[in-house]
Order: structure tokens, then C-alpha cells, then sequence
């Protein structure tokens, strides 16, 4: 096995991508090395991902000063003009791995609007113009896991367009989604569509549920008796890879079934699970704690840099991800049995998902929209002064 940890993940059957994009990784050829030396093979961004690149420095003024020159002056219109940028010359470095894969993987992801998380009809449409404006074969659109979602999801893939599902938590959203893909897939196939060209993931997202569960869990520590106090801190920090856990488990009975098995002998690949949110929270955990303990084949764990450098510098690989299940299923019963609101959790998680995209889109829009005014004025402070 490789002495890299990160090149260790893909011998072991699991891909890499990184949480992040920012014009400078794909300029001065950071993502290049980080396919070429760890085995990158795939990238996610989100609203949020783009305010903190945008607005945190002066890295993109020169575009956004080019782009309002050239008569761009809607701040919406001049964010999609970067993140389009962006997208497509990330795709292109991931082209040669696309190649490589035969389109198994390589691909860089681009959201659709927090907006529009709860609007279907929207949400189709927006997806088809971004997939047109991107137009890259190893673009994945992400739409988020809501109940309008579920829609969207189908009737995209069922027109041949790659999707990354976001903002997944609990396991019923997850098989909604999956079935979606499925039929999706089905839909594709029954039109003539060739299967095989159409890929998607399902990203099931982590850390923010140990989060939220183990506030429930020290708040309880303060009333509980004893035994239950011991219980609940059984569970303590286990609850989000449990759940992940039992999700692969679903997966596995999904690919294994005779729907998946006619599309697969028609080319189809699976819609992997992507584990999202796995930068750890909690500072008493590992830093590595969401990487190691979900390791299995085809499946994604897309990480943050500071997550991505950790597990390069000290993370373990083992297969991980499918031992012992029934402890998995045991703790979500013994959570039940506690009175931790699980259900109730990653419901809320989906909805404070997309508030928090929704704040970012707002976030981003006024940054741009102020860069655009501020070098609006400087540039007409030097013609004054020419």
C-alpha cells in the first residue's frame, strides 16, 4: 500500500475530492499536484465556497473589473460569470482523469441556487442552464436532498444530466434519492439514452449530526441518572458514523437488487455515496476521525484542505466502512431508545442546510455587487485624473 495515505484511500477502492475552488488552486497549478501527487479525483463547491473565495481577499477584482467592463453590472450575473469560469477550467484539469475512467469519475461540481431548494419546476430548469453554460461531459450539478429535490433529481437524470445530491442526513432521504437516480436512470434508458454516460453521487453529509445529537446528549448529562448518563455517553460521538454506516448498508441492498442489475448490465455506473461534512467539529475527536472511520469501495469522501493535509500527514486506511453493521444498527436503536431525536435532527439539518447556502448566496451577491461598485469607482477616479 502506498506510504501516501490519500493514494492508500484509493487503493482501497475510495475516492478523493476536495471541498474547496478558488481561482488560485486552479492557477497556480495546486489542483494539478493534488491530482498528480495524492490522487484527487474529483471537486465540490457551494455558495458558501464562493463567498469566502470572493469576498475574502483580492484575488478575483481584476475579473470582476473585466466582466463589468465588458457590460456585466447584475451581481448575480457577475458571480455566475466567475463560478462558471471556475467550474469549467476545473473540469478541464480533471479531463485527463475523466478520460482515464472512462467517465467513472473526475468530475467538479456546481450548485443551483440555494433559492430554490424547495421549487422543482426551478430547480430543473436552473440545472439544464448551468449543465448548457458549464458545457463540460465531467460537470455534476448538485441539487439539494428536499422533498423537491426528489423530482428534480429524476427528471434530470432522466435527460442524461450528471447530479451530485447535497444536503443529505437522514436514511429515508437518502433511499428517496437513490430511488430517484434509479428511476432516473430507467427513464434515460426507455428513451433511448445511453446509460452509461450518465453519472451521479449521493452526498450524505457527517460531522454536522454528531453536532446537533451530542448537544442533546450534554444537555441531558446534567439531568439523566446515572445509568442513562453512562448510555448516553456511549453513544456520544458515534451517532453520525453509525448512520453513515447503516446508509452504505442501504446502498449495498440497493446495488445488489434485480432494478440495479438490468440498468448495470446496460453500462450504468452507481450512484456513489459521497460522505460530505467531514471536517471534524469537535476538537476532542480526531481531525481525521470522519476519513477513517467511513473507508470503503466506491464511495467518496470529499474533504476540506485543512481535513485533506491532516489525512495526508497521519491518517490510517482499513476497511472500515463495512465492519461489524449490526454495532451500526444497534447504536441508531439504542438512540431511539434514549429519546434522541435523530429524525427530528436531520430534518432540521436539511432546512438549516439551506438556510445557511441561501445566507451565503445573499452574502455573495453583496460582496460582488460591492467589489463591483468600489472598481467601478476607481476606474473612474483614473479616467478623471488621465
Amino acid at each position: 500500500m502506498s506510504d501516501n495515505p490519500l493514494k492508500a484511500l484509493t487503493e482501497a477502492g475510495q475516492a478523493i475530492w476536495l471541498d474547496y475552488l478558488h481561482q488560485d488552486i486552479l492557477e497556480s497549478g495546486d489542483l494539478k499536484r493534488l491530482i498528480a501527487h495524492d490522487g484527487l479525483t474529483g471537486l465540490t463547491s457551494n455558495p458558501s465556497i464562493f463567498e469566502k473565495a470572493i469576498a475574502g481577499g483580492d484575488s478575483y477584482d481584476a475579473r470582476i473589473a473585466r466582466f463589468v467592463a465588458d457590460g456585466k453590472t447584475d451581481a448575480n450575473a457577475l458571480y455566475e460569470a466567475i463560478a462558471l469560469g471556475d467550474i469549467r477550467q476545473a473540469c478541464d484539469q480533471f479531463r485527463p482523469t475523466w478520460d482515464r475512467l472512462g467517465g467513472r469519475d473526475g468530475y467538479a461540481s456546481l450548485e443551483v441556487s440555494p433559492r430554490l431548494a424547495n421549487d422543482a419546476d426551478g430547480t430543473i430548469a436552473e440545472a439544464k442552464r448551468l449543465w448548457t453554460a458549464v458545457g463540460r461531459p465531467n460537470v455534476m450539478i448538485k441539487v439539494p436532498g428536499t422533498r423537491a429535490g426528489v423530482p428534480a433529481i429524476r427528471r434530470l437524470i432522466g435527460e442524461g444530466i450528471n447530479v451530485n445530491v447535497t444536503l443529505l442526513f437522514g436514511l429515508q432521504a437518502y433511499l428517496d434519492v437513490a430511488e430517484a437516480h434509479i428511476a432516473g436512470l430507467e427513464d434515460f434508458r426507455a428513451a433511448g439514452g445511453d446509460v452509461a454516460k450518465v453519472h451521479g453521487v449521493a452526498s450524505f453529509f457527517v460531522s454536522r449530526i454528531d453536532t446537533a445529537i451530542d448537544k442533546q446528549i450534554d444537555e441531558r448529562l446534567n439531568t439523566a441518572d446515572a445509568a442513562i448518563r453512562e448510555r448516553l455517553k456511549a453513544v456520544r460521538g458515534r451517532v453520525a458514523i453509525a448512520n453513515a454506516k447503516v446508509a452504505y448498508q442501504r446502498y449495498l441492498g440497493l446495488v445488489a437488487g434485480p432494478r440495479w442489475k438490468a440498468l448495470e448490465a446496460a453500462g450504468a455506473a452507481p450512484q456513489r455515496v459521497l460522505w460530505a461534512s467531514t471536517g471534524t467539529k469537535d476538537p476532542s475527536y480526531s481531525d481525521v476521525l470522519y476519513v477513517e472511520a467511513l473507508i470503503g469501495p466506491d464511495t467518496i469522501n470529499t474533504m476540506p484542505p485543512k481535513t485533506l493535509d491532516a489525512f495526508r500527514d497521519h491518517g490510517r486506511v482499513a476497511p472500515t466502512l463495512s465492519e461489524d453493521p449490526a454495532t451500526s444498527e444497534a447504536t441508531l436503536r439504542e438512540v431511539q431508545a434514549l429519546g434522541l431525536d435523530l429524525a427530528g435532527v436531520t430534518d432540521a439539518l436539511v432546512e438549516d442546510g439551506v438556510r445557511q447556502f441561501a445566507k451565503a448566496f445573499d452574502a455573495l451577491l453583496a460582496a460582488v455587487d460591492d467589489k463591483r461598485k468600489r472598481l467601478g469607482d476607481q476606474s473612474s477616479a483614473r479616467t478623471l485624473h488621465a
